[in-house]
């Protein structure tokens, strides 16, 4: 009997799977990477040898007024390890430097204090110029031109205030920009309402190649790339955080070049080969990525890479913070089904977009080929149902309820992670079909 656990807010669910039944177990290898002095090292190493531009410092002494783009309350970027030594490069070459830190919410609901002071921590917080970024705030938002896409481009308006913008964040596997990071901190980070509308179109997350992992001819990574140019960013430092949120791998410089170079040593460390079983069972990595339904959709494309058709999918996450946005939930409680769901959202043309139909619409894509069962004990069963999945409050029941469906015996695939996983049915397509294999 194989013992497994998958992460779950900020505790792990233990269960059981017969080995006859264990048909593989999908991770990254960034476990494997050490983490000295929970990644300050690792920090200091990638801010003093910056890729393709100077240190931060030598671009700070000059300036004025400097803006720091960070993540919200919804990534697991370890600030309070990463932004004190930014911080400190910044005022080390220029101590009367103005700086203002900009917490990227994007489309997300704006940061509360406590999320702040748990990110940062209280004395940063009292003592620093902190703005949460509100993208329907207009008269916090500057225009800035069109996007490639045709979309205009609305930036927070401190972009114009700064001489010098930089950005911190990290780079995961990203289910339709390809990654996280690098030119994310601007779109959608500190975009207005109606550009990230623009950018997560219908048109652009069904294309094929708005997928985990690929950033070639990625219609949004290249509106992406057009908003940071547009904002001045001209230094970042991303990073790369294991199972345990600690620092593994470090990069800064050049917005595009450092981005690049983060992206490549994630991809060789995530990518795994996609072992299909009726039944699949995944996590988003436990908090704060599963605070809420809609993150839970990332994870979920994980699994759905390797699930056979009609497979289950199993996937634990806490969703303490509920559905994640009304209007996300909206589009599945006043639909007959998720197949409804799909057709409305693939006709609405880019300029009529609408609030979260991105996420909804690849979470409708998984369940017009997949049942979806979300384990919560966390969070009302009704939001789940009324989204047209299954819910279980537990691993055990869960497993049940899916071996009702598919067979007391049948196979299972497991992945940790689902966040952290680059499932890759390019590069292996011969294991995307619908008859079963063995792990190697």
């Amino acid at each position: 009997m194989a013992r497994l656990s998958l992460p779950y807010a900020d505790t792990h669910l233990e269960f059981e799977v017969p080995d006859n039944r264990l048909r593989a177990v999908l991770r990254s290898r960034l476990d494997e990477s050490p983490v000295p002095a929970e990644g300050r090292e690792v920090v200091a190493n990638g801010l003093a040898n910056p890729i393709g531009s100077p240190r931060l410092g030598a671009l700070a002494a000059a300036a004025e007024r400097v803006l720091v783009i960070t993540s919200d309350h919804t990534r697991p970027l370890p600030s309070r390890v990463t932004l004190p030594p930014l911080l400190a490069d910044i005022r080390g070459s220029n101590p009367s430097a103005d700086v203002v830190i900009l917490v990227a919410t994007g489309y997300h609901r704006p940061t509360s204090r406590p999320e702040l002071e748990d990110r940062f921590g209280r004395e940063l917080v009292e003592t620093e110029r902190i703005v949460v970024h509100d993208c329907r705030d207009r008269r916090a938002l500057s225009f800035k031109g069109v996007l490639p896409s045709g979309g205009e481009l609305w930036l927070n308006s401190l972009v114009d205030w700064a001489d010098l913008v930089v950005a911190e964040g990290f780079i995961e596997p990203h289910f339709f920009a390809g990654f996280s990071g690098g030119r994310k901190s601007v779109l959608p980070g500190i975009a207005g309402e109606q550009t990230v509308l623009a950018n997560h179109c219908a048109a652009f997350i069904a294309h094929p190649a708005a997928r985990t992992g690929n950033l070639a001819g990625n219609p949004l990574h290249v509106d992406m790339l057009h908003a940071a140019r547009a904002a001045g960013l001209r230094f970042i430092h991303n990073v790369v955080v294991n199972s345990r949120k600690e620092v593994v791998a470090s990069f800064a410089g050049h917005p595009e070049e450092a981005h690049e170079a983060g992206c490549a040593w994630l991809s060789e460390r995530c990518r795994v080969r996609p072992v299909p079983a009726p039944i699949v069972m995944t996590s988003n990595g436990g908090y704060p990525l599963d605070q809420n339904i809609y993150q839970a959709v990332k994870g979920m494309t994980a699994a759905a890479a390797t699930a056979q058709p009609g497979g289950v999918i199993i996937m634990v996450s806490a969703c303490e913070d509920g559905h994640g946005g009304q209007a996300f939930y909206d589009w599945f409680r006043d639909a007959p089904g998720p197949e409804d769901v799909a057709r409305r959202i693939a006709f609405i043309p880019r300029e009529e977009t609408r609030p979260d139909q991105w996420e909804a619409q690849i979470l409708a894509r998984i369940l017009t080929r997949h049942k979806v069962i979300l384990v919560t004990d966390r969070c009302d069963p009704g939001l789940v149902t009324g989204m047209h999945m299954l819910h279980a409050s537990t691993v055990e029941e869960a497993l049940r309820t899916a071996e009702s469906m598919v067979g007391a015996r049948a196979p299972v695939t497991v992945i940790p992670d689902g966040v952290s996983v680059i499932v890759d049915c390019e590069q292996f397509p011969q294991a995307c079909g619908p008859e079963p294999r063995r792990a190697p």
